[in-house]
């Protein structure tokens, strides 16, 4: 699986996934602590499979881009003690900006893979109600005096519209009309009750309305429309393409998934929603930081020996319509492909930050389940300063895994 042979090297399996509903930054979780949401999460997975003795977890990985506060002090620890596992189980916490979830799970199966750990929680968390993206930091000067980057890597927004500048096919009508269609998407896949099964509904108090048990994601629009999106302003830029109807929010949420061995998935009765083929990190000019995805994939399908065609679902992230977009162009592949981000998306879903990678994940588990037909899926996404996260997973509903 990982282009080695040697014995130790084991398969490694997504057991199960959750995360709580996503909110609006200053919404239904203005009162609630970061840390509380990512427990939520933990505690949900050992509900849902009870089957596996809390002290067989090995390790406890979890993802936030803005350490500090309640998202700081080692998350991945402090949420271990606070869900009640053993004191025995290890945590820390993991930093990859937006990939951050994806990179606490390819951290923790590459241990898994090599008999590090039997079974590892990894997920993320970030509250950007609390935390905007960069509170606190301290940006090294000579990025700026020595032209290290542009200066517009430094917003994401802008990023984006350097996108549009590169790829001048992509209109900002056609970014329009993708995000209405991801905000489609999500409204029918709710309708059809294809996103309920993985949430963790979440007792929030708010100043203003008090308590209410959150059970669906707060961002989407099921009432957008193209003449609405047209007339949005462009605030990165005058007379620019990218807006906030094409572009995912500001957000806050958790999420969090099981990892095994096969094998001890196997003696423990754990189920095997999909199996990890491979990875692939890549970085591109941070000013243009929504390309990362395209060398991300491109180096993840040569690792493991498969072609872009070999790719039956695709869970995309969309940061920005224009990124998706690009990628879509890139390895021909039509913006109404129904392989691609078939919920829709995160325009829609909203984009915690360093959350979201388990989101692409979780959902393309539970296509898995409904598309025996299709072998192999992919969640990719780009990353701030300038990267792309791609995972490579394999169907074991298909006929080639029995």
């Amino acid at each position: 699986m990982f282009g080695s042979s040697r014995n130790f090297v084991r398969d490694v399996v997504f057991v199960d996934g959750v995360r709580t509903p996503f909110g609006k930054a200053k919404g239904v979780y203005a009162e609630t602590r970061a840390d509380d949401l990512i427990v939520r999460v933990i505690r949900e997975l050992l509900r849902r499979n009870p089957s596996l003795p809390p002290e067989r977890i090995d390790e406890v990985a979890i993802a936030a881009t803005t350490q500090i506060g309640d998202q700081g002090l080692t998350i991945g620890r402090v949420a271990a003690i606070l869900s009640g596992l053993p004191e025995t189980v290890p945590g820390f916490a993991i930093d990859r900006m937006c990939a951050g979830a994806v990179t606490a799970v390819t951290t923790t199966a590459s241990s898994i893979a090599v008999g590090a750990y039997d079974v590892a929680v990894a997920g993320g968390v970030e509250h950007m109600g609390r935390h905007p993206m960069g509170e606190g930091a301290d940006l090294n000067p000579r990025f700026v005096a020595e032209r290290l980057v542009d200066t517009s890597a430094l917003v994401m927004g802008s990023t984006a519209e350097n996108l549009h500048d590169r790829y001048p096919k992509i209109t900002k009508s056609r970014a329009d009309a993708f995000a209405l269609a991801s905000q489609e998407k999500v409204a029918k896949a709710y309708a059809n009750g294809q996103i309920q099964p993985d949430l963790v509904p979440v007792a929030a108090r708010h100043v203003e309305t008090g308590w209410e048990f959150v059970t669906v994601d707060e961002p989407p629009r099921p009432d957008t429309t193209q003449a609405g999106l047209a007339g949005l302003r462009t605030p990165f830029r005058p007379h620019g393409r990218v807006t906030a109807g094409n572009s995912a929010g500001l957000n806050d949420g958790a999420t969090g998934c099981l990892l095994a061995a096969a094998e001890v998935a196997a003696e423990l009765s754990l189920p095997a929603k999909m199996s990890l083929v491979g990875f692939a990190f890549a970085g591109v000019p941070p000013e243009v930081m929504g390309v990362g995805p395209i060398p991300s994939t491109e180096k993840a399908l040569a690792r493991t020996g498969l072609t872009i065609d070999d790719i039956g679902l695709f869970e995309l992230n969309e940061a920005f319509a224009v990124q998706v977009l690009a990628f879509l162009d890139h390895f021909g592949i039509a913006e109404d492909d129904p392989r691609v981000n078939p919920y829709g998306g995160a325009i829609a879903f909203g984009h915690p930050l360093a959350s979201s990678g388990v989101r692409l994940m979780t959902q393309l588990a539970r296509q898995f389940a409904e598309h025996p037909e299709v072998r192999y899926g992919m969640t990719a996404m780009c990353v701030g300063l300038g990267m792309g996260a791609t995972t490579i997973w394999a169907n074991p509903h298909h006929a080639a895994a029995n």
